[in-house]
């Protein structure tokens, strides 16, 4: 497929993710006033759409505690900067396993498994325009555990959000999980044309190469909308090499703590740096009207 770069590019911050980035950097927001403070600043700095996780004020540790949600999503709101609101639905899909020799029954502390209507009982409070569905399974590297999510809770899950009225954003990790998020807009649990977030570089999922980049690109159907992301010291490559091949970018501490070598950085700082790359490339970056517009989205008022 001959590259096509893309001349109207939104981009998504990804503000503060579930990871264990909390005490690696004084930027990674806690609170929800925290998020919803560096979401806004974001928000300037020419970011249309925030992505959010939530987590514990104290502790940092990933949480999904509804009022969280609730006020994080009205701060977002009542701020005077406009922008996109996407939030997670990723949060209670992970098992980790006994032993090797004993796998089961499995180990509590790092396993956290709930069903698909609490998963999505957040998003069906708070009606962000857009919320995620992580389209398969997959090891993760950043600790022995697997994220979980079943054909029967995608199906699932994709029919509460589709239900809702709220864009399920499909995060695919790898070239099947694109397979199946096709399979899902062709039983009609989603509509289509889809969104795709085309996560790169995740251990161990697609790894972050070019080749790979663009086996994920051809397998996204030519009427959906795409972004690209790359974790770590390759995520300002992958903005270039996402609005290359067509697509929009993310950015955000939840994929990325660093600027420069050396210096930490804020969410700001980084759709900064991510503005002036697109731009430098002769393409526009687009606000969160022009998102809404292009994606059918509505902005809408908690329940």
């Amino acid at each position: 497929m001959p590259l096509e770069i893309n001349k109207e590019v939104c981009i998504t911050c990804a503000v503060t993710g579930s990871g264990g980035t909390q005490d690696r950097s004084p930027h990674v927001p806690r609170s929800p006033q925290q998020i919803a403070e560096s979401a806004i600043d974001a928000a300037k700095a020419g970011a249309a759409v925030v992505h959010c996780h939530v987590r514990d004020p104290e502790s940092g540790a990933p949480s999904r505690d509804l009022a969280y949600y609730r006020e994080v999503t009205e701060r977002i709101r009542d701020a005077e900067v406009d922008v996109v609101l996407n939030l997670t639905a990723g949060m209670g899909g992970d098992i980790t396993f006994g032993s090797t020799d004993a796998p089961l029954p499995v180990n509590a502390a790092g396993t956290d498994m709930i069903g698909a209507a609490e998963r999505v009982a957040h998003i069906a409070e708070c009606l962000p325009e857009i919320c995620t569905l992580d389209c398969g399974t997959m090891n993760f590297a950043e600790a022995d555990y697997v994220m979980t999510n079943t054909p029967g809770m995608l199906r699932d899950m994709g029919a509460r959000m589709t239900a809702l009225g709220v864009k399920p954003e499909i995060e695919a990790f790898d070239t099947g999980h694109l397979w199946f998020a096709k399979q899902l807009v062709k039983e009609g649990v989603l509509d289509g044309p889809a969104l795709v977030q085309l996560c790169m570089g995740v251990p161990w999922g697609a790894p972050d190469d070019l080749n790979t980049l663009m086996a994920m690109v051809n397998n996204v159907p030519d009427d959906w909308t795409f972004s690209a992301f790359a974790l770590g010291r390759n995520q300002m490559a992958y903005v270039a090499a996402s609005v290359l091949a067509g697509g929009n970018v993310r950015v955000g501490l939840e994929d990325n703590l660093w600027l420069d070598k050396g210096v930490l950085a804020t969410n700001a700082q980084l759709v900064e740096r991510a503005v002036g790359i697109i731009e430098n490339m002769g393409a526009k970056v687009i606000g969160p009207s022009a998102v809404r517009e292009k994606l059918g989205l509505t902005k809408r008022a908690p329940k």
